[in-house]
Order: C-alpha cells, then sequence, then structure tokens
C-alpha cells in the first residue's frame, strides 16, 4: 500500500517476512519495509522525483544495523543528540540574522535554511525530525550504522515539466548522513569565511608542473573578471604538516568566489581545479566538493588527507552533501564534472567503528583515479571504514586506486559504472555492491579479503543488484570469491554476472550462494568463462535460457585488444606527464588565442599545433575558444586542457549544411600513423551547427593507446555561451513536430574512419535534454543533434567508460568495422521521440550508412522510429562488456513505462558478428534484433529495473562451448503486474 508521511510521521515496524508494495499508474513505487529476519525495519523515505535517473538512496545493510527494540518488537524512537552534543528538546527557528550566516557566504547559492536550533556559541542545530530514522540510519561514517540500500523503486515521472523535482509526500524518507555530519557540516560552515587568508606555509618542494604553471584560465561567460580557476590550498592558509587542522583552510580554497553550492541545481561558469601540494593535511570535517570541481593532488609526490581522530562527517571528501532534510545539494543523477587524483586518504587514526574516505554520489563526466585509502585493519566485527561510499547516482569512470584494510574497501551503488585497476588488501570484504542496473568490473586484485565481491544484497527474490561483469581479475589468499543469490529458477533476470579470465586459484569458493549456503563454483582454478543470467545465441543452447555455469575457455579476442605483456585486453590510463617541465607547455592563450568565447581562435590554434613539436604539451588554459572552420590536428601532438576548457565550433557558414558536413577537430589524416594524446576537453556548439562533425579521428596509434581520448566530453546545447538553452529551445510536447532550426547541434559527435584507431577512456557524448545554467534549475529543452558516434575503423579500438545520449538517429554505430571493444557503454534516447520521429530532422546521409527509418519502420506501430541505442552494419570482432541502453519517454510521457514499450526497438545487428555481455535495456519491447528479427525481448528478461541478459554471441563465434553442469530454465515471460511490482526506478 502507499504509505503517506510528513517529516515527523513515524513508519510501522513490519514483521520479518512483510512487504508493502505501492504501485501507481504512470509512476511505480516501491518501498521495501523487511527484510530477512527481525532485525530489520522500515525505511521512510524522502525522494526527489527525477523525470528518469532516480537513483537508489541509501538505506541499511542488515548485517549491521543496530537497533534496540523496545517490548513487542518496536523500535526504541530516540534522538541521539549525543552525536552532536546538543540538547534536541525543543525546535527553535533561526532568526533572519541567523539565516545569513556564513553558512550562506559558504555557500553563496544556498536556499535560507530552515534549522531546528541555534545553539548559541555556533551554527550547530539539531533537526527537529528526531526519530528512529535518526537512530537506525545514523550511518558508520559517524560511528553508529552502516548506510547501504535496499530495493526501492525509483520514478521517472515527470514533475513541473523540470528534471529536477520537488520530494513526493507519498514515498519520501530521511537519508540520514548522522547529526554529526549535519552540525560539523555547518559549524565549518559557520567559521569558514570568517577566517582570512593565511600567508602560504613553506611549500613543500615538487617539480609537478601543475604546481607552476601560468594561471591563466579565464570564465568566457561569467561576469567576474577576477573569478580564479585554479587554487593552491596552501595559498588559502593549509599547512600540510600534518598536525595543523587544514580543514577550513581547504574548504575556504573550495568554496571562493561564486561557487555553485547547496540550492545551485548545476553550473558551468563557476569552475574550480584545487590544487594540493605534497604533505599531510589533517582535517576533522569533510571537504565538500562543490558542482564542476576538480582537487588535484601532485602527481609525483601525492598528498595524504588524514582524517583526525575526532573527524565528524560523511566522508574526508563529500561530492554531494545531505541538507537538514535529507536532501543532495545536487539531483545525484545531475551530478556531472568531478574528479579527485592522485590522493593518499587515511583513517587509520579515526576510530575503527566509523569513517570513509570518499562520498562518491556522482553521475557522467566524473573520475576517480590515483588514490590510496588507508583503513583499519584491527577491531574485528566493530570494523565499519569504508573507503568509498557510494549510494546512488549514474556514472561514471574509475581507474588506479588501492584500498588497504577496512570493513569495506568499496560500497558501490550507481545505476551504472565502468571500473578498472582496482587493489584490495586485507579488507573484511573488498567490494559491497549495493545496487546497480549495469557494472563492469576489469583488472581486479583482491588480496587477502574474507569476500571478494559481495553482490548477494536483497537475497533470493528482491536482488539489488542489476548486473556484474568481471574481467581479467586475479583473487589472492580470499576465501569466497563472490557472493550471489542469484536463484536459476526465478522469472526475473536480477543477479546477473559474467567472469571473463580471471583467476580464482586463491579462493575456496569461487561463487557462493550466500542464501542457500551452497558452492555454485569451486575456487582454486582459473575461470575462463562463466555466467549466470539468461544466454542467448552461439553454442549456448536454445536462446534465452537460464544458466548458472562454466562455459569453457576464456572469450577470444583479437590480438590487437590485448596486451600481450599481460594477456589482459589493453588499458592505459590518462597521463597527468607528472615528469615533463613545465616549459615544455605551450600555453594556447600565451600564443595568440583569447578563449573568449567571441574572438575566432582558428588560426591561432591551427598556427599554434603546426609548430608544436612532439616533446611538447599543448596545454589549453580554461576558457572558450570559438573555432569558425576545421583545425587539422597533426599526427603527433598531446593536448590538455585546465579544468575542461571548451572548444565551440561556430561561425555562420563552415559547419552550416548537414548535406555536406565538416569536421571541427580533424585528427590526422587518412592513413597517418602517429601518437596523439588529448585529455580533460570539451567540444560543444556555439549555436546550431547541423554539419558539424565534433571530432574526426584519422589517425592509428604507432603503438597501442598511442592514439587516445581521456576525460574528453562533447556536450552539445544547455550551457552558457551556446545559445542552445531555455531561452531558445525550451521543450514543447504540445505542438506536432516542434522542430526549431535555432535548436539543431551538430551533424555527429565523434566519428573514426576506416584508418583510424583511438583508446577512449571516460567520454561523455552528450546532447543537453536540460539546462545547466544554475536560474534554469534543469528544465528540459530539445537540442536535435544528428547522430553519436559513427566508428568504421579496423581496430584496434577501445572505449572504457563511454557514454552517447540523446542523438536523433543513432547512440553507436559501428560500420564496416572490426576489432572493437567496449566497457561499458551507456546511452539515452532523445526524450522528444515520437514528436518528432528519428525520421527528421536530419536527413538519410548513404555516404555515413544513416539507418533509414522511413523504410525500416514502414507499416509498423509507433514507436519504430526512435534512435538506435547501438547499431552495427557488416562489422565483426565487436565485444562489448556491458551496456545500459535506456527509453524513458514518448514525447516526454511516460505512461509507456508501465508496460516497457518507450520504443519497439534498442539494439540491431545488421549482417554482423558482435558479442554482447550483460545487456541491459530499457522500455524497449525487443532488446535485440539481428538481421529484423527479434532476438530477446524485455518481456522475458526482466530484472530490478531494466530487462538484462548475460550473453548474446552470435553462431559459430567459438570459445563459449557450455563444459559446465548448468543449471537451465527457460525464460517465462512474467505477467504485467508482476513485473511492474519488480521494476525500481
Amino acid at each position: 500500500m502507499a504509505m503517506d508521511m510528513d517529516k515527523h510521521s513515524v513508519p510501522p515496524h513490519p514483521s520479518s517476512h512483510d512487504r508493502q508494495r505501492a504501485v501507481v499508474a504512470g509512476r511505480v513505487r516501491e518501498v521495501e519495509q523487511a527484510r530477512e529476519n527481525n532485525t530489520n525495519m522500515a525505511v521512510n523515505r524522502a525522494r526527489r522525483h527525477h523525470p528518469h535517473r532516480q537513483g537508489h538512496l541509501a538505506t541499511l545493510h542488515k548485517e549491521t544495523w543496530e537497533i534496540q527494540p523496545e517490548a513487542g518488537d518496536v523500535p526504541a524512537y530516540t534522538c541521539l543528540h549525543e552525536a552532536a552534543s546538543l540538547d534536541c528538546r525543543d525546535d527553535i527557528s533561526l532568526d533572519a540574522s541567523a539565516q545569513n550566516s556564513d553558512a550562506e557566504k559558504l555557500l553563496p547559492h544556498t536556499r535560507p535554511l530552515s534549522l531546528s536550533r541555534h545553539h548559541s556559541s555556533s551554527l550547530r542545530f539539531c533537526p527537529s525530525f528526531c526519530s528512529h530514522l535518526y537512530y537506525s540510519l545514523l550511518p558508520v561514517l559517524t560511528g553508529r550504522s552502516h548506510l547501504s540500500p535496499a530495493p526501492d523503486i525509483r520514478s521517472p515521472g515527470l514533475h513541473l515539466g523540470t528534471k529536477h523535482t520537488k520530494s513526493s509526500t507519498s514515498s519520501w524518507y530521511y537519508i540520514a548522513m548522522g547529526l554529526s555530519t549535519i552540525c560539523t557540516f555547518f559549524l565549518l560552515a559557520s567559521s569558514l569565511l570568517s577566517t582570512t587568508i593565511a600567508a602560504p606555509a613553506p611549500r613543500a618542494a615538487t617539480s609537478y608542473w601543475l604546481s607552476s604553471i601560468k594561471r591563466q584560465g579565464t570564465i568566457a561567460f561569467g561576469n567576474d573578471s577576477s573569478y580564479q580557476v585554479f587554487r593552491d590550498v596552501q595559498a588559502y592558509g593549509a599547512k600540510g604538516d600534518g598536525s595543523t587542522d587544514d580543514t577550513d583552510a581547504i574548504n575556504k580554497a573550495i568554496s571562493d568566489g561564486n561557487r555553485c553550492g547547496h540550492g545551485c541545481p548545476s553550473d558551468t561558469n563557476t569552475p574550480a581545479l584545487v590544487y594540493f601540494p605534497p604533505g599531510t593535511y589533517l582535517v576533522s570535517k569533510p571537504l565538500i566538493q562543490l558542482y564542476y570541481t576538480q582537487f588535484v593532488g601532485d602527481a609525483i609526490n601525492p598528498p595524504t588527507l588524514k582524517a583526525a581522530a575526532s573527524f565528524e562527517g560523511m566522508a574526508v571528501i563529500d561530492a554531494d552533501p545531505y541538507d537538514n532534510t535529507g536532501t543532495n545539494f545536487w539531483v545525484n543523477q545531475n551530478n556531472f564534472f568531478r574528479q579527485v587524483r592522485n590522493f593518499v586518504i587515511d583513517l587509520t587514526a579515526m576510530p575503527a567503528e566509523k569513517g570513509a574516505g570518499i562520498h562518491w554520489q556522482v553521475a557522467q563526466a566524473t573520475s576517480l583515479q590515483n588514490i590510496v585509502f588507508n583503513l583499519r585493519t584491527d577491531g574485528g566485527a566493530a570494523n565499519k571504514q569504508l573507503g568509498i561510499f557510494m549510494d546512488n547516482g549514474s556514472g561514471g569512470f574509475m581507474s588506479d586506486l588501492t584500498f588497504n584494510g577496512g570493513s569495506i574497501g568499496a560500497f558501490f551503488g550507481n545505476q551504472q559504472f565502468t571500473t578498472r585497476n582496482l587493489t584490495f588488501n586485507g579488507c573484511q570484504t573488498a567490494i559491497f555492491m549495493n545496487w546497480n542496473w549495469a557494472w563492469s568490473f576489469q583488472d581486479v586484485k583482491i588480496n587477502d579479503c574474507g569476500v571478494g565481491i559481495d553482490m548477494s544484497n536483497g537475497g533470493p527474490t528482491s536482488q539489488t543488484v542489476g548486473s556484474v561483469l568481471l574481467t581479467d581479475s586475479v583473487f589472492t589468499n580470499t576465501p569466497i570469491g563472490i557472493k550471489t543469490a542469484y536463484d536459476p529458477t526465478s522469472p526475473q533476470t536480477n543477479g546477473t554476472l559474467v567472469l571473463d579470465n580471471v583467476d580464482m586459484t586463491g579462493t575456496q569458493s569461487a561463487v557462493f550462494n550466500n542464501a542457500t549456503q551452497q558452492v555454485i563454483l569451486p575456487g582454486a582454478q582459473k575461470v575462463g568463462f562463466f555466467t549466470q543470467g539468461r544466454n542467448y545465441g552461439g553454442e549456448t543452447g536454445a536462446a534465452g535460457k537460464a544458466v548458472q555455469a562454466a562455459q569453457g575457455a576464456a572469450i577470444t579476442k583479437p590480438q590487437s585488444l590485448i596486451d600481450s605483456k599481460t594477456g589482459f585486453v589493453f588499458t592505459r590510463s590518462k597521463p597527468q606527464y607528472e615528469n615533463v617541465p613545465v616549459a615544455s607547455f605551450v600555453s594556447v592563450k600565451d600564443n595568440g588565442a583569447k578563449g573568449d568565447g567571441v574572438t575566432d581562435d582558428t588560426a591561432a590554434i591551427q598556427a599554434i599545433f603546426d609548430k608544436a613539436t612532439a616533446d611538447q604539451i599543448v596545454y589549453f588554459d580554461h576558457g572558450a575558444y570559438l573555432v569558425t572552420d576545421t583545425v587539422k590536428v597533426p599526427k603527433n601532438i598531446k593536448i590538455t586542457g585546465e579544468i575542461w576548457p571548451v572548444i565551440m565550433a561556430g561561425g555562420d557558414s563552415a559547419f552550416k549544411d548537414q548535406a555536406n558536413p565538416k569536421p571541427v577537430f580533424q585528427v590526422g589524416q587518412p592513413g597517418d600513423t602517429g601518437a596523439v594524446e588529448m585529455s580533460d576537453l570539451i567540444f560543444g556548439t556555439a549555436g546550431p551547427q547541423p554539419g558539424a562533425i565534433m571530432m574526426e579521428w584519422n589517425v592509428a596509434g604507432d603503438a597501442q593507446g598511442a592514439a587516445a581520448l581521456w576525460d574528453v566530453h562533447t556536450r552539445i546545447g544547455g550551457y552558457a555561451g551556446t545559445n542552445l538553452q531555455i531561452e531558445q529551445c525550451a521543450k514543447n510536447p504540445n505542438a506536432t513536430n516542434p522542430i526549431k532550426p535555432e535548436c539543431f547541434g551538430s551533424f555527429l559527435m565523434l566519428h573514426v574512419p576506416t584508418t583510424g584507431s583511438v583508446y577512449l577512456e571516460n567520454t561523455w557524448f552528450w546532447v543537453a535534454d536540460h539546462d545547466l545554467a544554475p536560474t534554469a534549475d534543469n528544465k528540459q529543452i530539445d537540442v536535435f543533434n544528428g547522430r553519436g558516434v559513427l566508428i568504421e575503423s579496423q581496430g584496434p579500438v577501445w572505449a572504457w567508460g563511454t557514454a552517447s545520449e540523446h542523438s536523433v538517429l543513432y547512440n553507436y554505430q559501428f560500420s564496416n568495422a572490426s576489432d572493437i571493444y567496449l566497457s561499458l557503454i551507456q546511452t539515452e534516447t532523445p526524450y522528444f521521440q515520437g514528436n518528432p520521429e528519428a525520421t527528421t530532422p536530419y536527413t538519410v546521409n548513404a555516404k555515413f550508412n544513416d539507418p533509414d527509418f522511413a523504410a525500416s519502420c514502414k507499416g509498423n506501430a509507433t514507436g519504430c522510429a526512435r534512435s538506435w541505442g547501438v547499431r552495427a552494419v557488416d562489422s565483426k570482432d565487436v565485444f562489448i562488456y556491458g551496456a545500459g541502453l535506456y527509453s524513458f519517454f514518448d514525447n516526454y510521457d511516460q505512461t509507456c513505462l508501465e508496460t516497457e514499450s518507450c520504443q519497439s526497438n534498442m539494439v540491431s545487428l545488421e549482417q554482423s558478428q558482435v558479442h554482447i555481455f550483460g545487456l541491459s535495456t530499457k522500455a524497449s519491447v525487443n532488446m535485440l534484433t539481428v538481421d529484423g528479427a527479434s532476438v530477446a525481448l524485455d518481456a522475458d528478461n526482466r530484472n530490478n529495473f531494466c530487462a538484462t541478459l548475460a550473453l548474446f554471441t552470435p553462431s559459430g563465434a567459438g570459445g563459449l562451448g557450455n563444459t559446465g553442469n548448468a543449471t537451465t530454465t527457460p525464460p517465462a515471460t512474467a505477467p504485467v503486474a508482476q513485473r511492474m511490482r519488480t521494476v525500481r526506478y
């Protein structure tokens, strides 16, 4: 039943097996109110409804709840005021002067706070909703309990036409970050800006170029000429001596200027690159990472962020704090544009019973890189320390992380994510997979842990994990490799798992069913290929059977994709040029480019590229660089940017004709071989440029990974300077074919022709569905972009953690391509489609092998002419390890979600040999079609939110012989009511 609760109410306490569910037409809600045993209790949720991406919000991990029942098995409801040393007896509001105190100065966009109590000596407060929720949900991070989700329903419903919407009163809960977290944050706020900036401490010696390069980054479309993009924490008074409390100084460095904080949904005009020189920075409260911020530690001598013994708060670094109402500062699914790299995060001085390194609740264009988490190794079961705490979001990418000790190294929950090169040493549980739709792990090393990966949350009937893919990994001295709760007899596909080339010789049980206590796959062996889930095609037997068994040898892939030194799929981390002297960096602003968003910088950039030598690095100072004609990028060059400077295609002629498209950046010429590296850049348009190919990548690497993009994003519309914002392009679902020529985007975002070869990592190709301006409040817009990513390469091409969203014809297309590896890809269909269909406004261009919906959908029902998530034509040896391909709307209406039918088809394989592992689609009737025929239906493969299959491989692919004792169950289409009941938004 539906539960209507205000924030002072006390939810009912269910028995151990009770479950109450609410199904509301158009917005499916589910509030799970029971867990196993009588140690479980209900969670009252306050949820910010968001049209499609609302993430799971954290509840509790059943094994660590701290519940003290009264007589009759009713929990004790208490305020826990001792956590903040406050008296919570009354509800005293702040007066106007207090509401405009330093807390607002810290976060200048903050809405007036409604605080419950004003402590006489500081801006401390105790929320008025002191109920059992704070007792049961007070997180491990403050020494009380473990935040950890149960399955939930995530409403994609529209509200007031905005993507960022208000909380529902029918299904909302308080996300507990703990009273001490809230109180210490506002205590920090009250004192932060009242402190004058101290003289810089003596700097630790470093030769890292970032510490000394000339500061010329500016905001092209802002109104503050004095705004500082780069900040050195020592210039704001941080000592880095290991004994001085540097919290306030660091948070001052982060927040200086009119930055996007609480109450500001997003803003591209207030970026900050916060640099930490070598040293040990003692912190006693969270470092709040505001929107559009990079934390960069010295890459030669990474600094240590050391939590004091008295530390109070959610985590040392908090990327999305909760306010006193349980609401995040930013909508987690829109929490874009963040980086943290080159740090040691040390919790060893804290009590073992609490603490987390990073609260990483983020979306696309975010990354963690080169971080070591040092956690307590003592305390046994009382140890609750976490390296990463991730409650929800829509990411994302992370790599090169090491976790030492702790209860859980990485506590993960997100819609989709790509993670690689993670090392866990001596954790009780290396990875707790709390929930997901799809998650890809590669090159994971788990050493001396109790459990490698626990993906059993929710048990066999309510699994919260959609799918996990684990490849090229090694487990050493870890008794249980993977805990699962998968049931092959279930009509659902929750808990899908794929293992490919995983060394489990160091485990006793490779795969262990936590519900039945049975060993599914014995340890002490190298696992070639194992699946649990629905398999389709190839030698795996009849289509759609549920399989839980080893499938033979590891998947054979072309040698061009494999690192000969390791035998793993090739990877290469983003270079930070730590050994390159600052004199080798060539600033584009020092060489004639303006980056002001108005001046035509085409000639200046071309001249810089023409003169640059292979041992130099072209440095784009932050700004917006207008380009009005094709820039030719030579075949041997390195380019990096200062916190995502924007290259904007503009002008009135070169990029206007969609019948004659031209590249904006043309990387190499056809047939070129060399080494081209680009990192930390954004490509966009200034106004409509329907003939612009944002990047054409012709060069092939002269070695594996020599031609590469890292953290390079294409962002079409929806931000300052684009003239494709709410003022010009507000959505108009009530008009018939509401196409505005002034709201065209580009022709194609990335083109890799036949001779090109490229390594992509954490690249997001996004056509804006909403406006990022702070005053727009995430309102939805219509921007019409032709195509997403077109790959015609003969390989090798690697794509780690890429996403392509909202293009009209397709998001990914492979045409006459081969030797392609992707892990994990994510797409969304344009929200406006259905009005118009995908047949307009971009016409079919045979030169680019475009899909012809007018022909292929002739006579078909509504929903056929929709953007392809993935289309492959005449291609072979294409390997997709994880895909989340989503459709949430039919002309902004979401009634189609009730029947999972927002579009007819999502993946089309046409005369192609494509191997897909862990395919998850949303609201596409046919998940996969081969040569026009449906192969897998959504209705046969329902999961926690999406429909998921473990494997599709074409017939004759080889390497997939079913050699295990497979448990197989044929698919059974669940009744609509049952499918709706188990969907979680």
